[in-house]
């Protein structure tokens, strides 16, 4: 098998191998687990290790400052991470009236910023980003 081969199966054991917790995260704070699934793809393509530019980490690539607030004390934990970055989606979704774009412009590029721009900011990055989750979260609800 060449490593080509290795990834690729790597790859598509990935995307079901945090269904239960996922599941879990879901049932607990009230979030589509399609939506879940999607952001953890986007964020981190379901690697539980990953470390973003800007600090963020684990599969919901979780701000170190916000590590508190959302109980996680190990964010490479992929329960801890999970658990964490639903409940701060969902702090996003009660915050932005269940308006999905601007949760996950929030998720993305911050609360505060969302509150500057009073929409969706004008960032290249956080507008792909939010294309990238909502096509995801589509194949994610249909399969």
């Amino acid at each position: 098998m060449n490593s080509v081969q290795a990834r690729t199966r790597r790859f598509k054991a990935g995307t079901d191998v945090y269904d239960n917790i996922i599941l879990k995260a879901a049932g607990a704070f009230g979030v589509d687990h399609a939506l879940i699934k999607a952001v953890i793809h986007a964020e981190s393509s379901f690697d539980p290790n990953a470390v973003s530019g800007k600090g963020a980490r684990g599969l919901m690539q979780i701000m170190p400052q916000n590590d508190a607030s959302l109980n996680i004390s190990n964010p490479f934990d992929p329960s801890q991470n999970i658990m964490g970055g639903t409940r701060y989606l969902k702090r996003m979704l009660i915050r932005y009236n269940e308006k999905l774009t601007l949760a996950l412009a929030a998720y993305n590029a911050g609360p505060s910023t969302v509150d500057k721009y009073n929409e969706i900011p004008p960032y290249e990055e956080t507008q792909t980003y939010i294309q990238r989750v909502m096509a995801l979260y589509s194949r994610y609800k249909s399969s």
